[in-house]
């Protein structure tokens, strides 16, 4: 499978995202240890790890959910370190959390307004939405708390378009989706980058997140431990770098701007 954002990596003009030497807490617990990295234009970026690694804090802190002890988050050439996660909302930074947290005693069509409430100019309104996921328009005053895990991650996808994101936060997108409807999920990219989105997303899935990703991050306990373009790395390293094998070390980095 040919993923949508396999091809080469156009490093040229400024990244769109830009995250330098950041560290989060969580209380005494350091969550991120100088995490930096360069999203740019047209992307589909990936950020892999096993469970705790600190790929959902990383989402989170860039969202402004999470506040960092140190480092800078940059948006579009703008420190936006400071700014709370409405307001990089509205600059284009939106989030389809882990787990959808959609309202499940609105239905679908609230759900959707709700993501509208934030929503800058440009291609994605509800109607075009209910148009890329064709059951939705029948269905659009069902309860999402009635809805399947794959419907209810459509609806999550939808509530954030309708913003019209210039970049969007992809958390944990299959977790818990049977693999025929990650598929389906990982299909609608194509279409969604063709408007012209960046994405970045936090998978535990591997193989799914080499397949779609022009570029991959791993993590491990807060540190990059492997980066670089999925062409350009093999399965021993990534092996080594999301398990922290001993050969990691000596596997070394697939991309510029790694860490030792």
């Amino acid at each position: 499978m040919t993923g949508p954002g396999n091809g080469e990596r156009a490093e040229t003009g400024t990244p769109l995202l830009e995250v330098s030497d950041l560290v989060v807490h969580h209380g005494q617990l350091r969550a991120l240890d100088g995490i930096s990295l360069r999203v740019f234009p047209g992307e589909v970026y990936a950020i892999i790890g096993a469970n705790g690694a600190g790929k959902s804090t990383l989402l989170r802190t860039i969202a402004g959910l999470h506040h960092p002890t140190a480092g800078s988050v940059r948006f579009d050439g703008k420190d936006v370190t400071g700014l709370r996660p409405e307001r990089r909302a509205r600059q284009g930074i939106l989030m389809v959390p882990e787990g959808r947290r959609l309202f499940g005693s609105l239905s679908v069509h609230e759900n959707l307004q709700v993501g509208a409430a934030y929503a800058r100019p440009g291609p994605w309104t509800i109607g075009r939405v209910y148009e890329m996921f064709g059951w939705m328009r029948e269905r659009r005053n069902q309860l999402t708390a009635q809805l399947s895990g794959g419907e209810q991650q459509t609806v999550a996808i939808g509530r954030a378009l309708v913003a019209n994101p210039r970049m969007l936060l992809l958390d944990e997108l299959s977790l818990g989706l049977a693999p025929v409807v990650v598929q389906r999920v990982y299909g609608m990219l194509p279409e969604i980058l063709a408007t012209g989105l960046t994405v970045l997303l936090v998978e535990q899935d591997v193989s799914q997140a080499l397949r779609v990703a022009s570029h991959i991050q791993c993590l491990l306990e807060g540190r990059t431990t492997l980066e670089g373009r999925p062409a350009d790395v093999t399965a021993d390293q990534v092996e080594a770098a999301y398990f922290g094998l001993a050969s990691a070390a000596s596997s070394g980095q697939a991309g510029e701007g790694s860490e030792p």
